[in-house]
């Protein structure tokens, strides 16, 4: 039994007639008929009552005809699907999250996904490290992830940047120099620095003492995993630090965010698998892109958040 038999004779039950249900099925009048017989033949039962003026669904073309509207249903479904999953509107697509951007870009993309791709299952997963993303990226963990420069040979992967984030000062709101409008590393020398951790776990802590060692000083350090537990570590009066600015998007109280006098930034990379892809991991790519256009003043064009946080 072919497909194109049953839509027949949906065309034909529906209408009633064999002129217009050939014509509603792009085919010969003659031809149709000779499908509906056939298919009778097939089936063992007499689907339709002709006569001059009319046709009939019989008792058995009733029954026949509510097995034909689901299975024809049943492929439009499918196709639909396929046709959606090649354009990108469905599928599941993983993606992960360095920490910074956990706090405005995670946020910011699921709005976007659930907005504009309601059928794409996003899975998140934010306050990562970098080496650890791009070592899930490889094993097909994450389709997308989110992470700072490396300097990893991944030759599977394709990193591109997404922006430039201004580093900021993480001070105590209780700090003798957390009112300032700028400040100059320098004067935190013999401040105690909350940090990520040290080796090739995080490109911030290198960052950070390279910063410090340009304004003169060689900070003591206390290492954490996650950017929030160092910023809440600082509220606790415990140490200051440095952190991408959209930090920020914490609302964290008890601490403020200091400008520093002369600039430092680090760079965001959006980077996925050579080797893996799909349509729907393309959109969602590109609405990262779009998601990230909201951030840092210097890097995007969007708004400063307010520069203080009170106690």
């Amino acid at each position: 039994m072919e497909l194109r038999t049953v839509r027949y004779f949906l065309a034909l039950a529906e209408e009633r007639h064999f002129g217009r249900a050939a014509e509603r099925a792009h085919v010969a009048q003659p031809a149709l008929s000779q499908q509906i017989k056939q298919l009778e033949a097939e089936l063992g039962a007499r689907l339709f009552e002709r006569s001059t003026r009319r046709v009939e669904v019989t008792e058995a073309g009733q029954r026949f005809l509510r097995h034909a509207r689901r299975v024809v249903d049943a492929v439009d479904r499918a196709v639909d699907d396929m046709a959606a999953l090649a354009a990108g509107s469905v599928g599941r697509v993983s993606v992960g999250f360095v920490g910074t951007a956990t706090y405005d870009v995670l946020p910011r993309l699921s709005h976007l996904v659930r907005t504009e791709l309601p059928g794409v299952d996003l899975r998140v997963r934010g306050e990562l490290l970098t080496p650890d993303l791009l070592d899930g990226l490889v094993a097909g963990e994450y389709d997308l992830v989110l992470v700072r420069p490396s300097p990893r040979a991944l030759p599977a992967v394709r990193q591109e940047p997404l922006r430039s984030e201004r580093l900021v000062a993480v001070l105590p709101a209780a700090h003798p120099l957390a009112g300032d409008d700028d400040l100059d590393l320098a004067r935190l020398a013999g401040e105690a620095f909350v940090v990520h951790p040290s080796g090739d776990r995080s490109s911030m802590h290198r960052r950070v003492l390279d910063a410090c060692a340009a304004a003169g000083f060689q900070p003591q350090v206390h290492e954490v995993g996650e950017t929030a537990t160092l910023a809440v570590l600082v509220a606790a009066g415990l140490g200051v630090a440095l952190v991408p600015e959209p930090v920020r998007s914490l609302g964290l109280h008890g601490v403020r965010y200091v400008p520093l006098r002369d600039p430092l930034s680090i760079d965001l990379l959006l980077a996925r698998s050579t080797e893996r892809t799909s349509a729907a991991v393309d959109r969602v790519a590109r609405l990262i892109r779009a998601a990230t256009a909201g951030g840092t003043r210097d890097s995007v064009g969007g708004p400063t958040p307010p520069t203080e946080e009170q106690p």
